[in-house]
């Protein structure tokens, strides 16, 4: 099997690079920086510092996605098996998740989830904004 390949196909330059020229180091990792609010003077002009978006000019869909429900019951669920208090009227549960998702229901979880936009800016919805589809 090893003859299928052919040993001579193979080029080699016996050159090794164990060395790197010193002008090619890196010696500064690359920085970040962030500038404060305070600092906007200095900023370009027309440079705008991302933040909150006002309620009316929310851009993102007012639906629950899937993906923070389940980041919301897992969340609510960690907070009530450490001893959160619960929201809603307990008929014999005990599992936490169980409970989590009868506070969904009920629109009684206090969380508001951020949405992050590629600009840099972020919604804030608070649970009882959005729809519930499931």
């Amino acid at each position: 099997m090893a003859d299928d390949y052919g040993g001579e196909d193979f080029e080699s330059d016996d050159e090794v690079l164990d060395e790197v020229p010193e002008e090619d180091l890196d010696t500064k990792p690359d920085t970040v920086t962030y500038v404060s609010a305070d600092d906007a003077s200095r900023l370009p002009p027309g440079t705008t510092i991302p933040g909150p978006v006002e309620k009316s000019k929310r851009v993102t869909t007012p639906y629950l996605t899937k993906y923070e429900r389940a980041r919301v019951l897992g969340a609510r669920a960690l907070q009530l098996s450490m001893s959160a208090p619960v929201m809603v009227e307990l008929d014999g549960e005990r599992d936490p998740l169980r409970i989590a998702e009868k506070e969904l229901r009920a629109n009684k979880i206090p969380i508001i989830i951020r949405r992050y936009l590629p600009d840099g800016s972020f919604e804030d919805w608070s649970l009882d904004e959005l729809i519930l589809t499931e």
